[in-house]
């Protein structure tokens, strides 16, 4: 639950007190090593646990315009918005 939270270290305290006040719970040894090994890898494994969490493709790129018309063969085409958009997938974690 200290990963799927992804707790700041308020958080962390508050959680790590609760569980050694519990019955059965764990000790105050064993909340400073989890305090320090949160510290020193929740980047890591909150980065390991959004790969885990993709599907296949990601977007990786996105880049569009709005172009318009100034001279035609036909009047009603001038000023006619055209959108496009193009948008580049990748594999997850490439």
């Amino acid at each position: 639950s200290i990963a799927s939270a992804d707790m700041d270290l308020n958080q962390l305290e508050a959680f790590l007190t609760a569980q050694t006040k519990k019955q059965g719970g764990i000790t105050s040894d064993q909340a400073a090593v989890i305090a320090k090994f949160w510290k020193n890898h929740r980047i890591k494994i909150h980065e390991s646990l959004i790969n885990q969490s993709r599907w296949d493709n990601v977007l990786k790129n996105v880049n569009w315009r709005v172009d318009l018309k100034s001279q035609s063969r036909h009047i009603d085409q001038i000023n006619t918005p055209v959108a496009i958009v193009e948008m580049e997938l990748g594999k997850n974690g490439q």
